[in-house]
C-alpha cells in the first residue's frame, strides 16, 4: 500500500520568490519527494546513478540552460512507437501497472478541509507519484492518475489540477511539472506528467504575456518559442485547470501535438512583481507532430527544451551548441505563423465562451 500524502489548499506555499537571500525551508511535499527519491536511488532502483550534472548557461538573451546527461540517452527505455495523437491504450505494451511497486513514493490525497465526514475529497481518481528510473534531473518523478484506469496519454482536468497543485505545494521555485502529448515525444502511452527539480532560473518564469482572456488566466507568450500561457494563484486553480483542459481537448481533437510546462512564475502582465513566484505559469505549446523513431542527435524538442532547459545526450553537442542552433532546432517543430494565428483565434473564442 503506497504511503498516503494528504494535503489541502492550506498547504499551498504562497510567498515564494526568486531571491536567494530569502530561501524558504523545504515544504513537506519537497522533503517527501526528495527523501523518497534519494532512498530509491541509494537502493539501486534506477537504471543509472544520477550525480551532479554538468551545466552551462548558453550565451544570449534566452538564457538556455544546457545540461549533459549522457546516461539517460543510453539507458532509458526505448520509446513506444506512436502513430496517432489519439492512439488507444495498449495493455500489451509497457505501462505503469508493470513497474516495480518499490518505485512508488506516495499517493496524493486531497483533504476536503472538513467538507465531508471522512475529511477527504471524493477525487475522480488517485494520483500516484513514482520515481522516473531514467531521471533527467534531481527528484525526477512521474505523476500517474490511477494507473489501473489505463488512461491513454491525453490530459484530464484532474491531472492538470493536481499538476498545478503540486507546484503550489512546493516551496522551491525550481520544482517543475510537465507533459508531452503523443506525437510530442511522449514515450509511454499511459497518462503521466513529469515532475523534477532544476535549480537554474528559466526565462519562462517571467517572460511577458499578451492578455487573450485574462479573466480565465489565458495569455499568449510574447517571446520565443511561440505558445500560450495560463497563470493562476492558489484561489483559481480549479477554474484555470478546466480552461486548460478545454484547450488541450481542442488540440487533441484537431490532431495537434502539444507540450505543457508548469513552473512558479510572476503574473504575466506585472513588471513590479518580476521576482514574485507566488503563482503558477502553465505554458502550452502546440507543435508539429513527430511519429516514428526520428530523433535529433543533440536533444529532442519536448517539454523541457521548449521551456529553455536542454538535457544533452552527448558531450560534443553540449560543449559546442549555440543559442542560434537551439533556436533553429526548436523552430523546426513549431507551427507556422499562419497556423498559430488561426489557432489563437479559435482558442480565444473557446476560452471566452466558458
Amino acid at each position: 500500500m503506497p504511503l498516503p500524502f494528504v494535503y489541502s489548499s492550506q498547504d499551498f506555499v504562497t510567498d515564494v520568490c526568486r531571491n536567494r537571500a530569502n530561501r524558504l525551508v523545504p515544504a513537506k511535499f519537497d522533503t517527501t519527494i526528495q527523501e523518497g527519491w534519494t532512498d530509491r536511488m541509494d537502493r539501486g532502483l534506477f537504471r543509472y546513478h544520477l550525480g551532479d550534472l554538468q551545466t552551462r548557461i548558453l550565451p544570449g538573451p534566452n538564457g538556455f540552460v544546457a545540461q549533459l546527461n549522457i546516461q539517460r540517452g543510453i539507458e532509458r527505455r526505448k520509446p513506444q512507437e506512436i502513430l496517432s495523437i489519439q492512439q488507444e491504450f495498449n495493455t500489451k505494451q509497457f505501462n505503469f501497472n508493470k513497474i516495480n511497486h518499490e518505485e512508488i513514493i506516495f499517493e496524493m490525497i486531497k483533504d476536503n478541509e472538513g467538507g465531508s465526514e471522512s475529511g477527504q475529497l471524493h477525487q475522480p481518481c488517485k494520483m500516484v507519484v513514482l520515481v522516473n528510473v531514467s531521471p533527467l534531473e534531481f527528484g525526477h518523478c512521474l505523476f500517474v492518475p490511477d494507473p489501473s484506469h489505463c488512461f491513454p496519454q491525453v490530459l484530464t482536468t484532474f491531472a492538470i489540477q493536481v499538476g498545478i497543485e503540486s507546484v503550489l505545494l512546493s516551496s522551491d521555485p525550481g520544482f517543475r511539472v510537465g507533459f508531452n502529448s503523443l506525437g510530442a515525444f511522449a514515450s509511454v502511452n499511459h497518462l503521466h506528467l513529469h515532475g523534477y527539480y532544476m535549480d537554474h532560473e528559466l526565462k519562462i518564469e517571467s517572460t511577458p504575456g499578451k492578455p487573450l482572456v485574462p479573466e480565465m488566466g489565458f495569455y499568449r507568450l510574447l517571446d520565443f518559442p511561440g505558445g500560450f500561457l495560463f497563470y493562476t494563484e492558489s484561489e483559481q486553480v480549479e477554474k484555470v485547470a478546466r480552461a486548460i483542459c478545454l484547450v488541450t481537448d481542442f488540440l487533441v481533437e484537431g490532431n495537434i501535438a502539444h507540450n505543457l510546462f508548469l513552473t512558479r512564475g510572476c503574473p504575466p502582465t506585472s513588471e513590479k512583481d518580476h521576482f514574485s513566484r507566488k503563482g503558477v505559469r502553465i505554458a502550452v505549446w502546440p507543435r508539429m507532430s513527430c511519429f516514428g523513431a526520428k530523433e535529433e542527435s543533440a536533444f529532442n524538442v519536448a517539454l523541457c527544451e521548449l521551456a529553455g532547459h536542454l538535457p544533452f545526450k552527448n558531450k560534443k553537442d553540449y560543449e559546442l551548441t549555440t543559442e542560434r542552433h537551439v533556436i533553429e532546432t526548436i523552430q523546426k517543430y513549431l507551427l507556422s505563423d499562419e497556423e498559430f494565428h488561426t489557432l489563437e483565434q479559435e482558442l480565444t473564442r473557446l476560452v471566452m465562451d466558458v
